[in-house]
């Protein structure tokens, strides 16, 4: 990327949170604004595509069946920008007029105006009233989608905020302002049949596909792969999966190191401790690691919502049956 487009992306983002709030001067319409944010909360939508080229990272909702459902229950488009909260505990207050919310994703408690309301359907909001939403009570990540999506100024596309690269608004702060988005013509809250979760389950199963560099390895390192159990390190966030407590994978001795080459979503890359990483969206899109399989995008979901301390099993599959799920 050249210095000028950099200069140009940065001056971007400045004009998004500039002073910590994401507004437009001019828009004096309907907003949500902080009261609290939670540990960690970001809006997102469905990410930055085809800029890779440009060492920009996808970003976007980790769980898109949860993002996609949050936004359809609100009436909104596939594309509107959402609140992706990590272990909840977020609260809006909505101002300068009435809205829909929804929440998904990761099961909470939710309340509007101090009244208990349904998680994972459309609920009415007035001005003035507190969204609040609890801590998660199984997985990592719940979507609170509003009708008309959270209008925040575009970067390359998307209303995405990178962690890595740090493009796209900032993280949600106290007294940060977002404003909303107008609804959709002929559009509506969806007025649907909650359906519960079933229990999370005990180990998360994620089927890899052989990646590029699986001959940097020893054959029973990858052959011990299919029967090894990790689990989830509470180092994990938004760029990858990390995880810990299983063999680490043993490199062919004589090789060096290897030069950096492109990254994809689900690559699961072997640093030098041997413990996979499988990236998420908001992974490099280079690195110098040998990457020894890719886990296919449909199971990105479940290891988004992978709670620190979760077994983890691979299971290996063709090339073929890892890109068609």
């Amino acid at each position: 990327m050249s210095a000028r487009t950099w200069r140009g992306l940065r001056g971007a983002r400045d004009v998004a949170a500039e002073g910590g709030v994401v507004t437009r001067r001019a828009d004096k319409g309907r907003r949500f604004v902080v009261v609290r944010p939670g540990p960690l909360a970001t809006v997102q939508d469905a990410g930055r595509r085809g800029v890779a080229a440009l060492g920009v990272p996808r970003a976007g909702a980790l769980d898109e069946p949860a993002y996609r459902w949050a936004n359809a229950l609100v009436g909104n488009g596939a594309g509107a920008a959402v609140v992706e909260a990590t272990f909840g505990n977020v609260a809006l207050r909505a101002v300068g007029g009435d809205a829909w919310v929804a929440v998904t994703g990761a099961p909470a408690p939710v309340r509007v105006g101090g009244r208990a309301a349904a998680w994972g359907a459309a609920v009415r909001v007035r001005e003035g009233e507190l969204v609040e939403v609890g801590a998660v009570s199984a997985g990592l990540r719940c979507y609170l989608a509003v009708d008309g999506g959270f209008d925040v100024p575009p970067v390359l596309g998307s209303r995405s905020a990178d962690l890595l690269s740090g493009l796209g608004p900032a993280p949600l702060a106290p007294g940060m302002t977002l404003p909303l988005g107008t609804p959709q013509p002929g559009t509506g809250p969806l007025h649907a049949d909650w359906l519960p979760l079933p229990a999370p389950p005990g180990e998360l199963l994620l089927r890899l596909a052989p990646g590029p560099r699986r001959d940097w390895f020893e054959a029973d390192a990858l052959a011990g792969l299919a029967t090894a159990r990790y689990r989830v390190s509470p180092a994990s966030n938004r760029i990858g999966l990390r995880l810990t407590d299983g063999p680490p994978l043993v490199r062919r001795a004589g090789l060096g190191e290897l030069p950096s080459e492109g990254m994809v979503l689900g690559a699961v890359q072997v640093p030098p401790d041997g413990l996979p990483v499988v990236f998420l969206a908001d992974h490099p899109t280079t690195g110098g690691y040998p990457v020894v399989g890719v886990v296919p995008e449909e199971d990105l979901a479940a290891a988004a919502q992978a709670v620190p301390g979760i077994r983890v099993r691979f299971l290996p599959v063709g090339a073929r049956e890892g890109r068609a799920g």
